[in-house]
């Protein structure tokens, strides 16, 4: 399995903190960074057998900077998609393709947004997805209605297939939040050309499950920790204040 870490955003909600620095690597934890955190819960996979990283050319240098100071067992490479600025963006999806192909990568896929804290590790995903044998997506409860407009929504049957699930809904359907956390099988990764090709929207990483879970199934993992999206130069200073406690 290879792990896609999407990091080609600008962050702009964020200026000036991201105006020179890529919001995956502003620092959280002491000097430890977001992407630093993220890479940990990586680190333990033993499947995991190489980190793609995917960022923009305004970011390249520093990602690259990133990269050669990192010194931990899995084989990194960044990927430059091209673009400049926040007009030119490709947009999730369109970084998940344009990696799938440049690398023709030819094993399943663990897509993970590189600008989340985790509060968890992620091996009960990667064993649930091998139970279940099928494309997956990471759910957790969220009953802040104003969160769940902010996020994608999913339905789920019993067996926790994905019945519907919907892009940043104004009239949620349940409180079944769909994090930035997706595994894909090898022979699914070939729909992303046919999804846009198609038209599908390019932006949100979660319209891509939105458009296949109608056709082939899909299944949801529930998690109970916490995943952190830093939006706001206040909330990172809040972030930074408290994770930087717990190490002390």
């Amino acid at each position: 399995m290879i792990a896609l870490i999407l990091a080609a955003g600008y962050a702009t909600r964020l200026y000036p903190l991201t105006k020179d620095t890529p919001k995956p690597l502003l620092p959280v934890q002491g000097s430890r960074t977001i992407l630093d955190l993220l890479v940990e819960r990586l680190e333990v996979l033993e499947e995991i057998t190489e980190l793609l990283i995917v960022t923009n050319d305004r970011f390249y240098p520093a990602f690259e900077r990133w990269e050669q100071s990192y010194t931990g067992p899995k084989q990194v490479r960044i990927l430059n998609d091209g673009t400049a600025s926040p007009e030119e963006r490709l947009g999730a999806i369109g970084d998940i393709n344009f990696v799938l192909e440049r690398e023709q990568v030819q094993d399943d896929l663990l897509v993970l947004a590189g600008d989340n804290v985790l509060g968890f590790g992620l091996a009960g995903y990667l064993d649930y997805f091998h139970r279940v044998n099928t494309d997956c997506i990471l759910v957790r409860t969220v009953d802040d209605l104003e969160e769940l407009r902010s996020i994608g929504v999913a339905e789920l049957d019993n067996e926790l297939r994905v019945l519907s699930l919907e892009e940043k809904p104004q009239h949620p359907r349940s409180n079944i939040g769909v994090f930035a956390l997706y595994i894909y099988k090898q022979s699914t990764l070939p729909l992303f050309e046919r999804y846009l090709a198609a038209g599908g929207n390019p932006d949100a990483p979660s319209y891509f499950p939105e458009w296949l879970h109608s056709r082939q199934e899909m299944r949801a993992y529930y998690t109970e920790g916490t995943i952190e999206d830093v939006g706001t130069p206040e909330a990172y200073a809040e972030m930074r204040a408290r994770l930087s406690s717990n190490e002390a």
